[in-house]
């Protein structure tokens, strides 16, 4: 009797603790070579020699990913090696004939987020077009989501650096520090 408790308990305590590894997300040092396809129809890879910031957002915090944008070090605009990619988590299953209105709607804001960064770059006589340099994706079916370990239903907002491998550097669940994230993209 005592031999199947104790076989019950490790049991037990084996499945939880394998379950709490596969939900546990992105492991710190592990390389990722993850695909998304943002708004444009562009292919961005986090492995492909840059260095990648990607924030997982809901909707609910879209003012939290320009807090991040901000925070980006000066030697990042308009520099082609470093890249920021915003991940808006849709939380539901979205309709394919919704789905493009929506990406319309994010369009129109990315466009208002590019004439706000210009003036970053003009600030810095970057005669880049910030518009080119602004990524979004939308997770209408939880596919984006998941690949950052995170769950659809979640409303979570999670920082990622990714070095130019494609290895996670550092996460954040939450906006990160400026001084925490220009260390990191360094």
């Amino acid at each position: 009797m005592r031999i199947r408790a104790l076989q019950f308990f490790f049991s037990l305590a084996f499945f939880f603790s394998a379950a709490r590894v596969l939900l546990a997300g992105l492991s710190l040092g592990q390389i990722y070579a993850l695909r998304f396809v943002d708004v444009d129809g562009n292919t961005l890879l986090t492995a492909d020699g840059h260095v990648t910031v990607v924030v997982l957002t809901a909707q609910s915090n879209i003012d939290q990913v320009r807090a991040v944008g901000d925070r980006v070090p000066g030697y990042c605009l308009g520099n082609p090696t470093y890249r920021m990619i915003t991940v808006v988590n849709f939380q539901k299953k979205v309709a394919k004939p919704t789905r493009a209105i929506l990406s319309a709607l994010m369009r129109g804001r990315l466009k208002a987020e590019a004439r706000r960064l210009q003036t970053r770059y003009n600030e810095k006589n970057i005669t880049r077009d910030a518009r080119r340099d602004i990524f979004a994706v939308a997770d209408f079916d939880g596919a984006a989501t998941a690949q950052l370990g995170a769950r659809f239903e979640s409303a979570a907002f999670c920082t990622f650096v990714f070095a130019r491998n494609g290895k996670l550097l550092r996460q954040w669940n939450g906006v990160p520090r400026a001084a925490e994230l220009a260390a990191v993209v360094k």
